[in-house]
C-alpha cells in the first residue's frame, strides 16, 4: 500500500514538474525573445533612414528587445520591401515603408515581385514630412516662378533629380501643373542626387527635409518652395508650391509606417504597435524632427489599413494627373 502511494505521489510530482516546464517554455517564448530586424529599403542618411533608426531605438527600449535596422536600398525601395513580404510573418522581420513602398508603386510599376495590397500586415504610423523644391546654385532665378519661365523658355532642357515616388512625382506634378517639360534624372539614393545638384549635374532636386535642409542653410543650394498646404516652421521664409505659383492644388507629402508580413501573430502585431506608438509620443523623438518638418500620428493597425488605402488612390491619381506611366 505505502509503495503505491508513493508511486502516486511521485506521478503528482512529475506532473508538477512538467507542467512548470511547460509554463516556464510557454513564458520564455513570449514575444518577442530574440531581435527583431528592421529593413529600411532606402540608403544610409535617407529621411526614412533617420527617422526609422530613431523609432528604432525607442521600439526596443519598449519592447525589451534590440531593433536592428538593416538598409536594403534600391529600386524605389521595392527591393527591401520585397525581402520583408517574403519573409518568414513571425514578428521579427518588418518593413520601415513609406508611399513608395506601400502606396505609389502600386501605380509605377507593372509587375511587382510582390502584391502591394495582400503582401503586408500594417503595424503602425510613424509619422509624415513635406518636402522642399530647390535648385543648384548656377541657376540663374530667384524664385520658382522665375525657375518655371526658364524651364518654358526651354523644353526638355531643364533636369530634375530623383531617388524616390515621392522625389519623382513630386517633380512630375509641377512640371504638370505648370505646362513645362523637365527630364528627370534617376539615381539610386537621394545623397547622391543632392551631391550632384550641389556639383551642377541636375538643376532641381525635391526632396526631403532631411536631405535638403542643411544643404539650404549652409548655401550650396537654392531653396525655392515646401510641397505642403501650409509653410514650414522649419524653414518660414520658404513659401509654399500654391503660394509662389498661384495654384491651388499642389500638395505631396511623404510619409513613414511599419509593416510586417502577411499573417502575422496579433499577439506580435500589438506589441509592435504599441512600441511604435511609445515612439511616436515620445518628446525627445518629436523635438529631434520637427526641424524636418515630421509630424508623428500615433494610431492602430486598423488605422493604417484605412490610410494605405486611402494614400494607394491618392496617389494613383497623382501619378495619372502627372503622366507618369508605369514601367
Amino acid at each position: 500500500m505505502k509503495s503505491c502511494l508513493a508511486l502516486i505521489n511521485t506521478r503528482k510530482i512529475c506532473l508538477a514538474l512538467l507542467m512548470a516546464m511547460a509554463s516556464f517554455s510557454g513564458s520564455a517564448q513570449t514575444y518577442p525573445n530574440k531581435p527583431i530586424k528592421a529593413i529600411v529599403p532606402f540608403a544610409p542618411g535617407s529621411a526614412t533612414d533617420q527617422i526609422g533608426r530613431a523609432f528604432a531605438t525607442k521600439m526596443s527600449e519598449t519592447l525589451g528587445q534590440p531593433v536592428i535596422v538593416e538598409n536594403k536600398p534600391g529600386a524605389n525601395g521595392i527591393i527591401g520591401a520585397d525581402f520583408v513580404a517574403k519573409s518568414p510573418p513571425d514578428g521579427y522581420t518588418v518593413l520601415f515603408g513609406t508611399n513608395s513602398t506601400n502606396a505609389a508603386l502600386k501605380s509605377l510599376t507593372k509587375k511587382l515581385p510582390y502584391d502591394q495590397d495582400t503582401a503586408f500586415t500594417p503595424l503602425g504610423y510613424f509619422g509624415s514630412v513635406p518636402l522642399i523644391v530647390a535648385i543648384n546654385n548656377a541657376v540663374p532665378v530667384k524664385n520658382l516662378t522665375e525657375f518655371i519661365s526658364l524651364a518654358k523658355g526651354e523644353p526638355g532642357k531643364t533636369t530634375f533629380a530623383y531617388a524616390s515616388t515621392s522625389q519623382r512625382v513630386s517633380s512630375e506634378m509641377l512640371a504638370s501643373m505648370t505646362g513645362i517639360k523637365m527630364t528627370g534624372v534617376s539615381y539610386k539614393n537621394g545623397p547622391n542626387a543632392m551631391t550632384d545638384l550641389i556639383g551642377g549635374q541636375v538643376m532641381m532636386f525635391t526632396a526631403d527635409f532631411a536631405v535638403m535642409l542643411p544643404q539650404i542653410q549652409s548655401g550650396k543650394v537654392h531653396g525655392l518652395a515646401v510641397t505642403s498646404l501650409k509653410r514650414s516652421a522649419a524653414i518660414p521664409e520658404l513659401p509654399t508650391v500654391n503660394e509662389a505659383l498661384g495654384l491651388k492644388n499642389y500638395e505631396l507629402i511623404a510619409f513613414f509606417a511599419a509593416f510586417g508580413p502577411a499573417g502575422m501573430p496579433t499577439d506580435a502585431v500589438t506589441k509592435l504597435n504599441h512600441a511604435i506608438n511609445e515612439a511616436a509620443r515620445s518628446k525627445e523623438l518629436v523635438e529631434r524632427f520637427s526641424s524636418l518638418g515630421f509630424e508623428s500620428q500615433p494610431g492602430s493597425p486598423d488605422m493604417l489599413d484605412k490610410k494605405i488605402k486611402l494614400e494607394t488612390v491618392k496617389w494613383a491619381k497623382a501619378i495619372k494627373e502627372a503622366g507618369i506611366e508605369a514601367e
